[in-house]
Order: structure tokens, then sequence, then C-alpha cells
């Protein structure tokens, strides 16, 4: 009897197909990676060559910074220099900051009501803020130029005696606080007005209906309305002031003796006037944790306090 040979099925290799989570992976690694490696290469790293570089000294010409330990932290700590220049980073910020902050909503009180031109209005005040810091601050250097300036000469036009604004110590840090004021308050106003008309119309029409007056309705409803802008604003303002450099150092240049030196432009002294890299990177160092410590701290006494709803 003859046997007969059955083929065996022959298994046909299916192509190998890439699991679903692979793929989402290897999608999210390709998205994710360009900027994983901007913030490692422009942004961490120097970060931490900084911190290194406060532990050395190195002029910017020879070859390899030179270790010398704590004594940049030492010398700059116990200097009055950086005490003075602490104090005027704080003066600079708290003044500029806090009044934009007050200028600027009550700017976007008036613009939120509906009035002839306000459209006009409010692209005149945030103008200013789409303009480079430096030719904001040098055409406010000719106006308060001490003898051909206009302000200047409208000043003593009413009496006032010839005042050199951005030489006097006494006068320079609240001539740069104004300019500053000046080039930013158009945006928080406009911003605050976002927020302004972001609040549900029915909010001040219940509020209205139970007898709350003008005052009430502004602290009941559009101040925790607005919480949040005002929260971002400040976070934001604050950061911006400590990085402020450019309408110092065209119009005072940091002084006269001090008077406008705050941290960051401390930091450019050091490095490219002095050639002291690593007390530069000790004051870069300082405003970091400076910033880091203000932010934290706004973000937990305030977080409770936002309204969100």
């Amino acid at each position: 009897m003859q046997s007969i040979r059955v083929p065996r099925p022959t298994t046909v290799a299916s192509p190998s197909a890439t699991p679903a989570w692979s793929r989402d992976l290897l999608i999210f690694i390709a998205f994710i990676a360009p900027n994983v490696v901007t913030l490692c290469v422009f942004s961490y790293w120097p970060m931490i060559r900084n911190l290194w570089l406060s532990f050395t000294y190195w002029d910017m010409i020879a070859p390899e910074p030179l270790w010398i330990g704590l004594d940049n932290w030492v010398e700059v700590l116990t200097s009055a220099t950086f005490w003075t220049v602490l104090r005027n980073t704080l003066v600079f910020t708290v003044g500029s900051v806090g009044i934009t902050i007050m200028i600027s909503l009550a700017l976007s009180l008036l613009l939120n009501q509906k009035r002839v031109g306000r459209n006009l209005v409010r692209a005149a005040m945030f103008a200013p803020a789409i303009l480079p810091g430096s030719a904001i601050a040098l055409v406010w250097t000719f106006l308060l130029a001490p003898y051909y300036g206009l302000i200047s000469q409208a000043a003593t036009g009413l009496g006032m005696p010839m005042t050199r604004w951005q030489n006097d110590p006494v006068w320079a840090m609240p001539t740069v606080i104004l300019v500053v004021i000046w080039k930013t308050t158009g945006y928080d106003a406009v911003i605050f007005l976002a927020g302004l008309q972001g609040i549900p119309r029915e909010l001040y029409e219940a509020a209205r209906v139970d007898g709350a007056n003008a005052w009430q309705r502004f602290v009941n409803v559009t101040i925790p309305g607005l919480s949040p802008v005002a929260f971002f604003l400040t976070v934001t303002s604050i950061l911006s002031s400590f990085q402020a450099f450019d309408v110092i150092r065209v119009m005072t240049g940091g002084g006269p003796v001090f008077a406008t030196t705050t941290l960051i432009y401390q930091v450019y002294s050091e490095a490219f006037v002095g050639f002291n890299a690593g007390r530069a990177a000790t004051y870069a160092t300082i405003l970091f944790g400076l910033m880091l410590a203000i932010t934290v701290v706004q973000i937990r006494m305030v977080e409770k306090r936002v309204t969100y709803e």
C-alpha cells in the first residue's frame, strides 16, 4: 500500500507589525526631542556652567578658568556694592511693577466703557510695548536733556530749577522707573482689558439687582474676576523688571555712583567692563536664586486667592 505524503502547511511569516504603543512613543520622542535638546543646550547647560564658573576666576582671555572656591561668593556678599545693587533692584522692581499695575488697571476700567475713539486710544497705548527699549530710552534722554530737552525747558519755564534728571543720584532711579512705567503700562492695560471683557455681564446684573453699588461691584465682581490676570501680570512683570537692562544702559549707564545699578546691570559690568567672568557668574547666580525664590513665594501665597471660575 503506497503511502501518500501530505505536505506540511508552510507558515507564512507575517510582516512584523510595530505595537501601537511603540509607534506612539516614537512619535512622542520625535516631537519632544527638539525641545529637550534646545533646553539642555541653551538653558540647563549654561545654568550649570554659570554655577561652576562662579567658583573660578577667569578674565575671558586665559585659556582656562582658575578654580578659587568660595572666594567670589565671600567677596560679593561682604561688599557694600552688592547690598547697594540689591537695594536698587528691589526699589526698581517695586516702583515699576506696583505703579504700572495700578495705572494699567485704572486705564483698563476707563477703556472698558463704550466711548468714542476707544480703539484708537488702545492702539496708541499699546504702541510703546512693541518699541525697542533702547529706542524709547534714547527718546526720553533727549526729552530730559538739561538745556534743550522739552521736559526740562517746560520745568524751567514753570520756575523749577534746572535738574539733570539722569545725572542726579536722587532723581536718576525715579526717572528710569518713570520711563519703564510709560513703556509697560499700555501692555498691562490691554491684558487687564481682555480680562474685564471675559467677566460675564450676568454677574454685574445680579450684583446690581442685589443692591450693590459701583464700589461693591468692583470689589466683589471685578477684582475676583481679574485675579488670574493680575497674578499673571504680577509674576511676569517682576521677572521682567529683574532683567531690565536696555533702558538703564542707555539712560544712565548704571550711574551716577551706582544709583541705578541693578543686579542684571552689575552682571554686565563685572563681565564686560571689569572682565571678571567668575564674579559676574556669582551675581548672575544670586539673581537667578532671587527670581526663583520670589516666584515660588508668589505662587504659594497667591494661588489660593486666585479665582479661575
